[in-house]
């Protein structure tokens, strides 16, 4: 019998944790943003043979204020939208894309089940929503974010995770840790953070691990197998195709 934590006692642990202690350990161990991209981009597999897209999850109403905020900003979709309105908006296709494990390519197109949402990316592998601003008259090869105000917990976060159960880790092994934070693979980190930065990642790296264990516990609770053709997507807010459309209510 197993005596690893329930995710509700993970959850309550995440709810407990002091934002000024994960202050002190980011502080510890340092971090600033040197926007080189590489936690935005694609990257090369193990056998340096290929190139692996950039995979981040992505919270259900974080996708729809994806689409908002890109929407407002006047981005251009991409070509494969099928909203009627894709000139004006974006279609949840736009933004995010079904985590790929557990999705196999056949004969007729991807097939599978799946649990969680990633940013969509572009046909480099690159977030979709990342871009270098070269033409921008500053320093050439920077990167940037067209939906930085709004961008996901796990980009606001990155380098850093909680070690807690039933939290997401991000692109990367862990080469450092204090207390309960763990930093992954970043050339920013062991930089100089302010206070003030450090407590803001810290509150946001909370919030993070409440909403991840939250929402694995409305994956497991609101799961019912559904029968049916290509991709399905588990979320907490129930089974979803692959454009985002809740399969139960069109069925």
């Amino acid at each position: 019998m197993s005596d690893a934590p329930t995710l509700e006692t993970e959850l309550a642990r995440a709810r407990d944790l002091s934002v000024s202690e994960l202050a002190d350990a980011i502080e510890s161990i340092g971090f600033e943003c040197t926007r080189c991209g590489a936690c935005c981009t694609g990257h090369e597999s193990a056998d340096s043979e290929t190139r692996e897209p950039h995979t981040a999850t992505v919270f259900p109403d974080e996708v729809r204020a994806l689409q908002a905020a890109a929407s407002g900003a006047g981005d251009e979709p991409s070509d494969d939208a099928s909203d009627g309105d894709a000139a004006e908006s974006y279609d949840w296709r736009d933004v995010a894309r079904p985590m790929p494990y557990g999705i196999t390519e056949g004969e007729d197109g991807p097939h599978g089940e799946t649990f969680e949402w990633a940013i969509q990316t572009d046909a480099c592998g690159d977030c979709v929503f990342y871009e270098e601003n070269d033409d921008w008259g500053e320093e050439p090869g920077l990167g940037a974010c067209r939906v930085h105000e709004d961008r996901p917990l796990i980009c606001r976060t990155y380098p850093f995770s909680v070690a807690l159960g039933g939290t997401s880790q991000p692109m990367g092994e862990a080469v450092d840790e204090a207390g309960m934070v763990r930093a992954h693979e970043c050339e920013g980190l062991g930089r100089d953070i302010s206070r003030a930065d450090a407590e803001e990642l810290a509150a946001a790296l909370k919030e993070r691990a409440v909403r991840e264990l939250e929402e694995a516990i409305g994956v497991r609770d609101n799961y019912s197998p559904v029968d049916t053709e290509g991709v399905v997507v588990y979320d907490s807010e129930g089974p979803k195709r692959a454009d985002g459309s809740p399969i139960r209510d069109a069925e």
